[in-house]
């Protein structure tokens, strides 16, 4: 009974951080480019009390052993990188990866991160930045007389300045890929860095290789479906119910067999 007391609160704690990501996923319902997160669980030791196949008294095989579990354990959370719903928003700077792919933002140490979210502006200095002015790389740099942004599917940034008239194109948006997207480092802020699980970046143009096209504004949902987290929730709330039961159910017998000799 002190084994089920053990077992019991390894399920507790599994579902606790259960119901931690499926809290992170709601809060993040509306966030642009946001991919929703799973938790992953493993079964822990067994006890083999009696091997499987051993031979009995009389010769026979046995046919089946006697093992004893010991809960379980939290080993992942897992990223999922569907596609989220798309939302028009008609901003010129605004864009969604229709496909496979990131965008590559330059942080202020030098470092390239990587994103989904696509919503884009422009600084005082005319470059094509993210919310918090990290700029996107390879650096577009819009001209201040620009009247009009037109961005292909390709990627490619064309603008109509003061004066002319015909569009002169000024740059390409280059979208990165990685073998194992999963294994991407979350640091917040919509971004992701690489890790040894991740596989380095492959920087390539959009529509071409296997890369998404870029359309032009639009911007990349949040893919939490918030009916399937609900469910998630209720699932890992009575999961958490039925464990804590058990450690109840453990206590009682303990006191009950406390209680034989009195």
């Amino acid at each position: 009974m002190i084994r089920t007391l053990w077992t019991a609160s390894t399920g507790m704690q599994a579902q606790t951080l259960k119901i931690d990501v499926i809290a992170n996923n709601l809060a993040n319902v509306n966030t642009n480019g946001f991919k929703k997160s799973d938790a992953e669980f493993q079964d822990l030791l067994y006890e083999t009390l009696r091997p499987a196949g051993v031979a009995s008294a009389a010769g026979n095989q046995i046919p089946t052993g006697l093992q004893l579990g010991h809960g379980t354990r939290s080993v992942a959370t897992h990223k999922i990188f569907t596609q989220g719903d798309y939302q028009n928003t008609n901003g010129q700077l605004d864009m969604a990866i229709e496909g496979d792919g990131f965008f590559q933002i330059m942080q202020p140490n030098g470092e390239i991160a990587y994103s989904r979210a696509g919503s884009f502006k422009s600084d005082s200095e005319g470059r094509v930045v993210n919310s918090d002015g990290y700029s996107l790389e390879p650096e577009i740099m819009i001209p201040p007389d620009t009247l009009a942004v037109h961005i292909g599917t390709d990627g490619t940034f064309s603008v109509l300045q003061a004066g002319e008239t015909e569009p002169s194109e000024i740059g390409t948006v280059e979208l990165a890929k990685f073998v194992n997207p999963a294994g991407l480092n979350s640091i917040g802020r919509n971004l992701y860095l690489p890790t040894s699980a991740s596989g380095d970046a492959v920087a390539g143009t959009a529509g071409e290789e296997g890369y998404g096209t870029i359309t032009q504004g639009f911007l990349e949902m949040s893919n939490v479906n918030v009916v399937d987290e609900m469910v998630n929730m209720i699932t890992a709330q009575r999961a958490y119910e039925i464990n804590s039961k058990a450690v109840q159910t453990a206590d009682d017998m303990m006191q009950t067999a406390n209680s034989l000799k009195r």
